[in-house]
């Protein structure tokens, strides 16, 4: 008798991947287009303009993402959460003109350079940190949408740091803070290595600790988060409070490259941390984001804007080109949630 086995003979598994399978799945990721687009513009800014293919350059597009990129971290952990944190530009202006106030008084103390310095780090460090506590209590205690919350911080810092200053810089601190932002590892100054390294520590916390895991839980679904034990409160006040903290560096970042405390330092900055979240491929509804696609997305940006100044090209057209990178990034999203619900 013949068997169902013998008039329809299964396949033998094949332990080989489809090519043609594994080639669409890797040009699906996000982060495979977004490091092509990276590598696309530098060669068309290199072939435009040779001087841009250096390492003056590099170093210089470096300079301008450490403070981005830690604000951009800082927006990436908010948003994942499912929120938005408005007032990481504001928070950099304040920061830097309380830790200039303060490394000012320290050199006039007479104190070492690396002292005043390290002051105005744990200054710079702990407005951030004020700011984020401010944040949170607005949301949680409040009652605020995030949105809102963050709009009246961003408005009370912003105001504070021109009303501290009187609108103008303040200097007067350690004279070799700004040798600081010198590169010495190739492209890198001290600083620079130093978001390295935050950054690094940032993406790991985000996709290896529980509080990443937390993080997605809520931005995906806070009432099952708070159904599953998590103190959705909690936890996002340490999101506000990160979020100030990372700002308040980068705050501090500014001064040491500028070698002065502006109040209008981080004047748009908040859009521009949105902005490489979005094109990194997180969801500005929450629970979607990886620290890759921001890191990805925030060097975009910088190369934009350093590129377009080399070519001889008007650096306002920088917000163009951020606008279609952002339109692109968000329609991508879309197509993918809907290949994938197909």
């Amino acid at each position: 008798m013949t068997t169902t086995t013998d008039r329809h003979p299964v396949a033998a598994p094949t332990s080989q991947a489809n090519p043609a399978r594994t080639l669409r799945a890797v040009f699906a990721n996000q982060q495979v287009i977004l490091l092509l687009v990276l590598v696309g513009m530098i060669v068309v800014f290199s072939v435009l303009n040779p001087v841009f293919f250096s390492v003056d350059v590099f170093a210089n597009i470096l300079l301008d993402w450490g403070p981005v990129i830690l604000i951009a971290i800082a927006q990436t952990f908010v948003i994942v959460s499912g929120g938005i944190d408005l007032s990481v530009g504001a928070t950099i202006a304040l920061s830097g003109v309380v830790a200039a106030f303060a490394m000012q008084g320290a050199v006039t103390a007479k104190m070492s350079d690396t002292g005043a310095i390290l002051i105005g780090v744990a200054v710079a460090a702990v407005t951030g940190v004020a700011v984020g506590f401010a944040n949170a209590f607005l949301i949680n205690t409040a009652k605020l949408v995030p949105f809102i919350a963050t709009l009246a911080t961003l408005g009370a810092a912003g105001g504070l740091a021109i009303v501290l200053t009187g609108g103008a810089p303040v200097g007067g601190g350690p004279a070799s803070a700004i040798a600081l932002s010198v590169p010495w590892l190739g492209p890198l100054s001290t600083p620079g290595i130093v978001v390295v390294v935050i950054t690094i520590i940032a993406g790991l916390y985000l996709h290896k600790s529980r509080f990443g895991r937390y993080t997605y839980a809520i931005g995906s679904n806070p009432f099952a988060a708070l159904a599953a034990g998590i103190n959705v409160k909690r936890h996002l006040t340490k999101v506000y409070v990160l979020s100030g903290l990372l700002s308040g560096l980068a705050g501090m970042f500014l001064y040491i490259r500028l070698g002065s405390g502006a109040p209008t330092s981080g004047v748009g900055n908040e859009l521009d941390a949105i902005a490489a979240v979005v094109i990194g491929g997180a969801s500005l509804m929450g629970g979607v984001g990886r620290m890759t696609g921001t890191v990805i997305g925030a060097l975009i940006l910088t190369t934009v804007t350093s590129g377009l100044i080399i070519i001889g090209v008007e650096p306002n057209w920088k917000k163009v080109v951020v606008a279609i990178l952002i339109a692109a990034a968000v329609s991508l999203q879309a197509v993918r949630k809907s290949a994938r619900k197909a």
